[in-house]
């Protein structure tokens, strides 16, 4: 959902039921599952640079291999070697940014997660509350009903004044009345608690997926690394020693397809956090927008 959108709908329920506590947990969300997708976003940009060294490294195991079929070889595969020494220009396609704004997207995520999580067992702890209170109050309640009940019967067999026997006639219904008030109250307080849960799981529900896509997301990447530098490492073996340039091209051909395997897969789910976290945050709205009644 975009976020000028969002801040419109938060404006328009600006206290979130009035509670400033889960207005500023959902404010929060919002912000931190930004920064999510802005992190995807950098991954996208990343994996387009992986993409271009993919195709360098293609390049390489097509000259070398015309070259090769011509009579060249070692230091005569010219075509090969300079296809190597722009690969090894190009270098690693993720960045001290991405990797820095990776640790700070998932430790606030984590963080949000810890704090939603307290705020749930706090709902749920007041839930539990009020149905004791409402067990509590409803024998109360039904105690003096009876208590009355029983005045009036005693007033009127005894043969009591007309003062005495209106007066527990007419207490017959204010207690009734105040009973079904009280009800009331903690039927619209058990909504108004729930409505607060609702809206607190399903942002637990994203923040975790979230977490989960970003775990995902950081083994495939450290993956990719681990194939980048060997690949990098048999490069700069060639161009120094232009005599073993047949022994690092085999090599190259070796890691190449886990290397595009991987950028694919790293590539789908960036697709994939990043269309979860806009569903999260579509639900997350949604279940504000529903104010319970």
């Amino acid at each position: 959902m975009n976020q000028e959108v969002v801040k419109v709908i938060l404006d328009c329920k600006k206290d979130v039921w009035g509670n400033k506590e889960l207005f500023s947990l959902v404010n929060d969300y919002f912000d931190n599952s930004l920064q999510t997708l802005e992190f995807c976003n950098s991954l996208e940009k990343c994996l387009r640079r992986a993409r271009e060294n993919q195709m360098i490294v293609k390049s390489v195991i097509t000259y070398f291999e015309e070259e090769v079929q011509n009579g060249a070889e070692g230091v005569t595969c010219v075509k090969t070697l300079q296809e190597l020494k722009k690969f090894m220009d190009a270098g690693d396609p993720f960045t001290e940014e991405f990797y820095l704004l990776f640790q700070s997207v998932y430790a606030q995520q984590a963080s949000m997660l810890q704090k939603l999580q307290i705020r749930k067992r706090k709902l749920d702890k007041k839930l539990k509350s009020l149905k004791t209170w409402k067990r509590v109050s409803s024998a109360i309640f039904v105690a003096a009903f009876v208590s009355v009940l029983i005045f009036s019967v005693v007033a009127a067999s005894v043969a009591a004044p007309p003062v005495v026997t209106a007066l527990a006639a007419a207490l017959v219904v204010p207690v009734g009345s105040v009973g079904k008030w009280c009800n009331s109250l903690f039927k619209r307080y058990e909504k108004a608690l729930k409505g607060q849960r609702e809206v607190i799981s399903s942002m637990q529900i994203g923040t975790y997926i979230s977490l989960k896509d970003l775990d995902n997301i950081r083994v495939l990447t450290n993956k990719l690394e681990v194939v980048l530098e060997s690949l990098l490492q048999n490069a700069d073996f060639a161009l120094r020693n232009e005599d073993v340039v047949n022994f690092a091209i085999d090599e190259i051909k070796k890691k190449i397809e886990t290397f595009s395997e991987t950028t694919e897969n790293l590539s789908a789910h960036a697709d994939k956090c990043s269309r979860e976290i806009r569903r999260a945050r579509t639900v997350v709205i949604q279940n504000i927008i529903k104010k319970p009644e």
